[in-house]
């Protein structure tokens, strides 16, 4: 019987400590791993470490299996995780055929939504690439990549609608540092990934422009609040909203020091242009990108989402920060 292969495409700071998890996870399996960057390829196969992201964490690939051909390393693979900016995506996959992809399980680690297509990467799977919803899974929950390199204790959920397939890709994860819980739920755990950010960015926003720790609780409550009716309204199935996939990676993500979306809001608070603060920061924050893309979907779905559309009218349409948080605090409870 072959080893199960398992292929990453990404080679940023979640991807590292995805591919560390899936190193340490006791199951025999066979990881490939593939990433834009040439220089970082040469690196990783000369000194088992990730030159630009979580450099600490040993690297224990095969030299071989690292590459820049995305064609030949889905090819080797059972199962594609997909773990590069939503933003990216397309250019990513631009060379990739639905033939390519069929019979995979292809996982989306992404956290965000194609901008072009205002899609979540399971519906853009579905439609673009012709993957049954059975053959796709998302990883969820809150969960940063510096404390996975720490090996800090953390829980994923694998949401997939077969939940037999999501309890044997969990089965690849689990380590002494991960624990991994299952869901049936791929698109309200996907959504609520995906607004998590922006409400990451409210919360850095809110930060910066002068509101304390307690005004933050109130966000934070009624953002959930959010979460919860837009995900009723999209995908009406019963489903607990403080479980960890969708409170605690709101939670994590809105008060974490490691938060990229948060230090983003932080640096808009405090009067950075979204240019600026991309460029200082080096890194993307897909609260940014879910910003818009959740303004234009609400447009069909309508759901009351003040704290979403105030980031939007922050970042997209110039609205003074300290005007639209004080404007804000009039429609929470």
């Amino acid at each position: 019987m072959s080893l199960p292969k398992i292929a990453m495409i990404g080679g940023g700071s979640w991807a590292t400590a995805i591919i560390k998890m899936l190193s340490d996870n006791e199951r025999d399996k066979e990881i490939f791993w593939w990433m834009r960057n040439e220089e970082a390829i040469a690196h990783i196969r000369n000194y088992k470490h990730n030159p630009s992201y979580l450099s600490a964490v040993e690297i224990k690939l095969k030299s071989e299996n690292v590459s820049s051909d995305i064609a030949q390393v889905i090819s080797e693979a059972d199962c594609v995780i997909l773990n590069v900016p939503a933003a990216f995506l397309k250019d990513t996959l631009k060379d990739i055929t639905p033939a390519q992809l069929k019979g995979k399980k292809v996982i989306s680690a992404i956290k965000g939504i194609v901008p072009e297509d205002n899609l979540i990467i399971g519906d853009f799977l579905h439609e673009k690439y012709e993957l049954p919803y059975e053959d796709i899974l998302v990883i969820s929950g809150p969960c940063h990549a510096e404390e996975v390199a720490l090996e800090k204790l953390s829980y994923l959920t694998i949401a997939c609608t077969d939940v037999n397939v999501a309890a044997t890709f969990a089965g690849y994860l689990n380590t002494r540092y991960i624990k991994t819980n299952i869901s049936d739920d791929i698109f309200g755990t996907e959504y609520a990934a995906v607004l998590k950010n922006i409400y990451a960015v409210a919360s850095g926003i809110c930060h910066a422009v002068g509101y304390g720790d307690n005004f933050q609780a109130v966000l934070i409550s009624n953002a959930i609040r959010e979460i919860e009716r837009f995900v009723g309204v999209v995908h009406p199935i019963a489903r607990d909203i403080k479980e960890s996939a969708y409170l605690g990676d709101l939670m994590v993500t809105a008060y974490s020091q490691f938060s990229r979306n948060r230090t983003f809001g932080n640096m808009i608070g405090k009067g950075y242009t979204v240019k600026s603060a991309q460029l200082e920061m080096n890194m993307i924050a897909e609260g940014y990108y879910a910003a818009n893309s959740m303004h234009l979907i609400n447009e069909k779905y309508k759901v009351d989402m003040p704290i979403s559309e105030a980031v939007y009218q922050i970042l997209y349409e110039r609205k003074s920060p300290h005007v639209e948080m004080k404007l804000l605090t009039d429609k929470l409870s």
